[in-house]
Order: structure tokens, then sequence, then C-alpha cells
């Protein structure tokens, strides 16, 4: 078949645009590089490089360095790297007992970060968005250039519609069928897409592109406070769902002689491994959070027997419950975070056991279990990532519409 210059056109734009995303996502999850090592990791010719990398400066996406001499034959490579100060994100993410806020450059970059203490129990929709609003302008405030975020990342300890940022069920903030997305848009106010994402799925994508679950395409990320959701990534892509409530690990059935759920059902994974039933069996009072955590936590390291037997408990359900997620996913890597990432130390040995004995040999074998090297800003930082995606996956049209943002913040 003999194809007209109008596809012919249409294939060749095609084509630019996602050799343009090639360049950018290498240099946002590997940093600097020089031209050659950019024709290596992409494919393409030194000239095509040449060329895309030109249309990237000039249009202030990226900076070309002089390269480092290194005593080698021939002409040293320029060194290219993304324009970290100018390209930004804004995070946010709200969490049972914390709201955070990050401002990150092109590249992952962390610019401005803080992170403050709210109180445990249900808080309105409106309050919540006016304290991070006001933690969002305070941020961008401290930046010298005061630039606009290409785009906003939402963080939640729920169930959310990514379409829309609805947020439909978050049982530890008290909330069904809120409109999260809707409400920090108009309260930004600021002239850039705003995605809000569930925790877990974002502490996932975080950990698979800046922490242990780098180099692991298949990874199964388990975030557990006071209640635990899971973020999963299988052959490098996240699998949320058709509407994106997928991962809800937390609430997988596991004791049907157990605790109820505040899910409303009964003997939930999160009823034997979240932070409730560790306090519960270490003697604390259910309600009292990070402080009663750190306490048992000591208590352990003490050799406490009471709270080595509720740590050991916690363990043997963990265990089992990954030992099912083993075999049905076959992940290479399980990320442990949170508040299990904290208690890694004292049930890794029962965990591996566990697996051991419950999972299936040939997925057994495959698989590692390692806490989080992000710690409690993984989801935050997921945010961010997940704010940077439309850049990374057409960088020709956020090219295209720079101008016209530009013109935007002087008007």
């Amino acid at each position: 078949m003999v194809m007209g210059r109008e596809e012919l056109g249409q294939r060749s734009e095609t084509v630019r645009r996602a050799n343009l995303s090639a360049i950018v996502r290498e240099l946002h999850l590997h940093g600097p590089l020089s031209r050659s090592e950019l024709v290596a990791r992409t494919g393409l010719t030194r000239s095509a490089i040449r060329a895309l990398i030109g249309e990237l400066v000039t249009g202030e996406l990226v900076v070309e360095e002089p390269a480092l001499r290194l005593g080698t034959p021939g002409r040293p490579s320029p060194l290219v790297r993304l324009a970290t100060e100018s390209t930004v994100v804004l995070a946010l993410e709200i969490s049972i007992d914390s709201l955070a806020v990050a401002i990150l450059g092109a590249g992952g970059v962390v610019l401005e970060h803080r992170r403050v203490d709210r109180p445990r129990g249900h808080s309105t929709l409106e309050e919540i968005a006016a304290d991070l609003v006001d933690l969002a302008r305070a941020a961008r405030a401290r930046r010298p250039l005061g630039e606009t975020p290409i785009g906003v990342g939402v963080a939640v300890a729920g169930i959310v519609n990514r379409s829309d940022g609805l947020v439909s069920f978050a049982p530890n903030l008290g909330w069904v069928d809120v409109p999260l997305g809707a409400t920090l848009t108009a309260g930004l106010a600021l002239p850039v897409p705003v995605g809000v994402a569930n925790e877990s799925d974002l502490g996932a994508l975080a950990e698979l592109r800046r922490g242990a679950a780098r180099g692991a395409d298949d990874v199964l990320y388990v975030h557990g406070e006071v209640g635990v959701g899971g973020g999963i990534i299988v052959d490098g892509r996240p699998l949320s769902g058709i509407a994106g409530y997928g991962g809800e690990i937390g609430h997988m059935p596991i004791n049907p002689q157990g605790r109820p759920c505040r899910c409303g059902s009964t003997g939930c994974w999160e009823t034997e491994v979240g932070e409730r039933a560790l306090l519960a069996r270490a003697g604390y009072p259910l309600d009292g959070g990070r402080a009663a955590v750190d306490a048992v936590l000591a208590d352990a390291a003490a050799g406490v027997p009471e709270a080595l037997a509720a740590l050991q408990s916690v363990g043997r359900w963990l265990g089992l419950g990954l030992a099912g997620l083993v075999n049905i996913l076959n992940p290479r890597r399980v990320i442990l975070g949170g508040l299990l990432s904290r208690i890694h130390p004292f049930v890794a040995d029962l965990v591996e056991a566990s697996l051991d004995r419950h999972a299936l040999a040939a997925p057994r074998r495959l698989v590692s279990v390692v806490p989080s090297t992000l710690g409690v800003d993984a989801p935050l930082l997921g945010a961010a990532e997940m704010a940077f995606e439309p850049l990374l996956a057409d960088p020709a049209a956020w090219l295209g519409t720079r101008g016209a943002l530009v013109q935007l913040e002087s008007a």
C-alpha cells in the first residue's frame, strides 16, 4: 500500500513525539547524561539526538553543559540535563496524622518540602483542603523564581476515582464520595491539572522510579499504618483497575473469626497487621498513634516479652497475606512501607518462614521482601511522579503549550 503525504506526515510527527519522550524520560529517571549515553540508551542516531536536544534546549526544557575531559581520545560529548529549577511540580499528601507539601524539579529533585502533624480523627474536606492550599502557597512563596508548576499531584489515604479525583471511601478520614480533586483545583487556582490517587499506588510508583524497587518491573508495595493498602506494578506499569480502585489489599478477607473492620467487613488483613492490631496485642491504647508505636518498638528492642509477642503475631499474619499475594501476582520484589517498614527488622525471619511455608515454590524463589528506602515520603514523591507523567509521555505537547502558560502567568 502506498501512503499519502498526510499519513506520512502524521507518522513522522508520531515518531518525533516518541523520540522526545524517550530522551526526556531517560534524563528524568537517570539524571544528566551525555549525548553519547543518550544514543546508547535510546537507540537513536547521533544526528537525531543532536536535533532533538536542540529542540528541547530551545524550549528551555533541557540545558547542555560542556563535558568533562577524562583524558580519552575524541571530542567529549556535551552533558545534557533537565532544567530542574524552572520545570517543577507541586506534590501534596493527606495521611492519617500529617499533611505534606513538596516542590520537585524535573529529575525528581526536591526543592521544597514540609510535613506538618494533624490531629487524628475525622476532618472535613474544606478544612483539609484549606490547610493544603496554605501549605502550597507558603512553599511556592519560598521559591526564588516563583515559577508556576506544570502539574499538581495529590496522594490520599483512600479509594480514589482517578478520572475526577473523587475520594469514594476513606474510612480513616471519615470520607465518603468527597470531591477532593475539584476542591483543590478551585483552591489552588493554578492553570494546570490536579491529579489525585491512592497513597499506596503512588508509593509504589515512587519506589519503582526512585527507591527500593528500581530495576524491578513487577512489584508489590504494601503500605501499613492504621490501614493497609497496596500498590501493584506489573511489567513496569501500575495495575489499578478500571477506575483506580485496585490494590485495596488491606481489605482482603483473611480471618473469618477476626475483628470487625471499619470497611464494614470482618477479618480483613489490616485488622491483623495494622497499627491497631499491634497496639492491642502489646497492651497499648488503640488510639495511641505514632507515640505508642514508638514505645512498642522501643520495648521490643529492650526485649520486653509482650512487645515481642505482639510483633511476632503481626509478622505471622503479614507473612501469610504476602504468601497469597505472591502466589497471585508473582512479583520480583515486595516493598514494605510505613509501619510495616519500621517493624520489618523484628519480623523479617517470620515473614520469610511464612513465605517458605505458604507460597508456591516457583514464585517464592523469585521474590524478595525489603523495607522501603523512601520512608514516610514515598506517597508524596509518587504524587510528584504522577504530576510529571504528562510531560514525560509527550514533551512536544508541553513545549507547544509553554508559551501560553507564560502568557497566563504574566497576565
